[in-house]
C-alpha cells in the first residue's frame, strides 16, 4: 500500500486543506513473486487505473484518523482500491460557516485527485461512506449527485444533523432542516425525478445514540418501495471498533467492475 498525505492550496476553501490517499501497490509476497500467477503483470505495470472509496470522517476527527483507528489500508490493499480522506472541520460537508465544504467535496476533491493519482473517473468505479457526520455527508453528496456514484454507506450516521441550525439563526427558523442538505429531503427529491439511486448500506450500533434515529431512517426509505443493505448490531455503540468492522463489511458488499475486481491479494 502506497499512502501518501497531501497539503495543498483550495481554490474553493482559500485556504491549505490536507488529506490521505491510499493507493494499492506492490505487497512483499508480489515482488518475491509468491502470490502472482504465471504471465500476469504486477499492478505498477498495468494501465488501468483504481476504483476508488470516498472516506468521511466524524465530528472532531480529521483526515487521519480513518487509517489510525482502523484497518482500512489493509483492506483497501486487499480489495484493490483507492482510498481518500480529507478534513472537513466540524463543518458537516455543507457549504456552512462561510466555508463551501459542499462544493469542496464534490468539484475540487474528485478533480484534484484523478488528476494527481490513478483513480478511475467512472461512476461505476466511485464510492462513498462515512461515519456519524461523515455518514451523514454521505448521504447529502450521495443523494445530492446520484449518478456519481455506484454505493454508499452510512455508519452510525448522523442521519437528523441540522446544518442550518449549527450556522445559528433566529427563532424556530434556526430548527429547520435545510432542504439542500437534509438526506430525507433529498431522497424524496430524486425518486420524484426518477433518479438512478446508488446502492444504499446502513450501519448503526444497536447501543448508539443514533440507533433509533437510524432505524427510523431506514424505515422512510423502505416506506418508499426502496432497496437498503442494513447492519444493525447488538453490543456497540459510538465507537471506532465497530466502524473497523464496517468499512470492512462495505468495501466487500459494495459492486465491482474494475479491472481489479475480485482478486484478494495477499499483503
Amino acid at each position: 500500500m502506497a499512502k501518501f498525505t497531501c497539503n495543498f492550496i483550495s481554490y474553493t476553501l482559500k485556504r491549505t486543506v490536507d488529506i490521505t490517499v491510499v493507493i494499492p501497490s506492490v505487497t512483499i509476497p508480489e515482488s518475491m513473486g509468491m502470490t502472482l500467477p504465471e504471465g500476469q503483470k504486477p499492478r505498477h505495470q498495468k494501465k488501468d487505473k483504481y476504483p476508488v472509496l470516498y472516506l468521511l470522517h466524524g465530528m472532531g476527527n480529521n483526515h487521519a484518523q480513518w487509517t489510525g483507528y482502523t484497518n482500512v489500508e489493509l483492506f483497501a490493499e486487499e480489495k484493490n482500491i483507492a482510498v481518500v480522506m480529507m478534513s472537513a472541520e466540524n463543518k458537516s460537508y455543507v457549504n456552512i460557516y462561510g466555508d463551501n465544504f459542499f462544493d469542496f467535496v464534490s468539484e475540487e476533491l474528485p478533480d484534484f485527485v484523478k488528476e494527481m493519482f490513478p483513480i478511475s473517473d467512472r461512476p461505476e468505479d466511485t464510492f462513498i461512506a462515512g461515519l456519524s457526520m461523515g455518514g451523514f455527508g454521505t448521504l447529502v453528496h450521495g443523494f445530492s449527485h446520484p449518478e456519481r456514484f455506484a454505493a454508499m454507506g452510512a455508519f452510525s450516521a448522523a442521519v437528523q444533523l441540522n446544518p442550518y441550525s449549527l450556522a445559528g439563526g433566529a427563532g424556530t427558523e434556526a430548527l429547520e432542516p435545510n432542504p439542500d442538505y437534509d438526506p430525507l429531503t433529498l431522497l424524496k427529491k430524486d425518486v420524484a425525478e426518477g433518479k438512478k439511486l446508488p446502492k444504499l448500506y446502513i450501519a448503526c450500533g444497536e447501543n448508539d445514540f443514533l440507533f433509533e434515529a437510524n432505524k427510523a431512517f431506514v424505515e422512510e426509505i423502505k416506506g418508499m418501495g426502496l432497496p437498503v443493505e442494513t447492519d444493525f448490531v447488538p453490543g456497540y455503540t459510538h465507537e471506532w471498533r465497530f466502524w473497523n468492522l464496517e468499512v470492512e463489511k462495505f468495501l466487500n458488499w459494495i459492486p465491482r467492475s474494475d479491472a481489479f475486481a475480485g482478486a484478494k491479494r495477499q499483503v
